[in-house]
């Protein structure tokens, strides 16, 4: 199932070279304003579908897409927050945070 993820990626990355015409994806990774705005808006119907146990799924698979868009436009690869999640295994949440301060 995370090859989907991987495609996903691969998607958002060859929506650069298209035009905003013709992609969506390409519309957001040229508006850094509309990206962000986008992913507090699906997080946000997130949260309320979570809250009414309604369409939870569909809404997560919007909140990760836009913010997988947002991560890219901004140059942040996943694979340095994928890196960053991996040298937090085996590592208390709580732990973790008392490191950062």
């Amino acid at each position: 199932m995370f090859n989907v993820l991987e495609e996903l990626i691969k998607t958002i990355r060859e929506r650069k070279s298209s035009s905003e015409h013709e992609s969506y994806t390409k519309k957001l990774l040229m508006d850094n304003n509309l990206c962000r705005e986008k992913v507090m808006e699906e997080i946000n119907e997130l949260i309320d579908a979570l809250n009414k146990k309604k369409k939870e799924v569909h809404e997560a698979a919007d909140a990760i897409y836009h913010l997988l868009v947002l991560l890219e436009a901004n140059d942040v690869k996943i694979e340095e927050v994928l890196g960053e999640l991996k040298n937090r295994q085996g590592v208390s949440g709580l732990v973790e945070k008392a490191n950062r301060q």
